[in-house]
């Protein structure tokens, strides 16, 4: 039997435009829109880098790899918040309610967190 792993309550905002209550934000707004990736530079969850570069006066830093144990993914529909490897472990799925998160994001891994490529 598979323990679902206990998550940090939510204890920062989501910043963005047009974020609905599950994180979708004007760029991003699919049913699989229903995460935010909390940047290094100001400390803060956004929908997408988009929200981040037009909100923002400062280039995003990606959530450094020194750092992933701490919790830097929302799940905008359980607000349960995961550190990296646990989001990149869900499959695409929140371990936490298993709403589905949208695989497109993978895309842009590098611009919400520190990855092997680089």
């Amino acid at each position: 039997m598979t323990e679902t792993p206990a998550f940090d309550a939510v204890s920062l905002p989501v910043r963005g435009l047009e974020v609905d209550p599950d994180t979708r934000c004007a760029h991003y707004h699919n049913d699989r829109d229903v995460v935010a990736f909390r940047f290094a530079c100001c400390d803060a969850y956004f929908p997408c880098f988009r929200c981040h570069e037009e909100l923002t006066d400062h280039e995003a830093v990606p959530w450094p790899r020194e750092r992933f144990d701490e919790s830097s993914v929302l799940c905008g529909v359980c607000e349960a918040e995961l550190p990296v490897p646990a989001y990149l472990e869900a499959d695409y799925r929140c371990p936490s309610c298993n709403a589905p998160f949208n695989p497109g994001c993978g895309n842009h891994a590098a611009l919400y967190f520190e990855t092997d490529s680089e």
